[in-house]
């Protein structure tokens, strides 16, 4: 069967585009249909232009679509990537997830797998605890985490982390190696093939079908209480 999966992401100077790129390659070889979707710019252009590598690649984005609520509400699975931020996800991708209360509030959200992948600074740049942040909005969400865990010998190759792919730039900013993009081609691979199997099982479906109006509830309240 054929499963839709949303690529989401944000990248500053084209690390975390080419993990998302990689990611959205695995999923497409298992089968799904695929949207690879950038979030909006936040940064003023002053900003920008201050460092070389992000005007460039900021202007070479242009192509890639940007990001909607529908391409939550379209996707069978979820993949997010964002470069690390003071061990959090950038402020983009969060403006972005933090416009999906309407879908989370209809129940849009659960049951859905998801994973995450990162790119930091400095190997011990955040680059774990970026992707258990993410993490607790998928618990809200009731979304289905599916990390790469050590499943496969490219998780080892490429520096072995089991919450998500990660991407050590150091100070000359270079890009994914083969052994990284591999590890994340990997990881959408994963994401997708789970997903076939959960809603081959039908499970997913009738489970968000019978929580529905303990959902409205639920959301009801956190309304009031927000």
């Amino acid at each position: 069967m054929t499963v839709k999966v949303s690529v989401i992401y944000y990248s500053a100077t084209g690390s975390v585009h080419a993990l998302a790129q990689a990611v959205a390659e695995g999923a497409a070889s298992a089968g799904a249909e695929v949207r690879l979707r950038r979030v909006a710019e936040l940064a003023p252009d002053s900003a920008i232009d201050q460092n070389p590598l992000w005007r460039q690649h900021a202007d070479a984005a242009g192509s890639i679509p940007e990001a909607s609520i529908d391409d939550l509400a379209w996707a069978d699975a979820f993949a997010f990537g964002t470069p690390t931020r003071f061990g959090a996800p950038a402020a983009q991708l969060k403006q972005f997830i933090d416009q999906a209360g309407g879908l989370w509030h209809e129940g849009g959200l659960a049951d859905k797998p998801v994973t995450a992948f990162t790119s930091a600074f400095n190997r011990h740049g955040g680059s774990e605890a970026t992707i258990l942040s993410l993490g607790n909005v998928f618990y809200h969400w009731g979304a289905l985490i599916v990390p790469p865990g050590f499943t496969d010998p490219v998780v080892y190759a490429a520096g072995g982390n089991p919450y998500g792919t990660s991407h050590v730039t150091a100070p000359t900013g270079d890009g994914p190696d083969t052994a990284v993009l591999e590890a994340a081609r990997y990881q959408g691979q994963r994401l997708a093939r789970i997903t076939i199997r959960l809603l081959g099982s039908g499970r997913v479906t009738d489970a968000g079908a019978d929580d529905g109006n303990a959902r409205e509830a639920l959301a009801a309240t956190a309304s009031r209480t927000a």
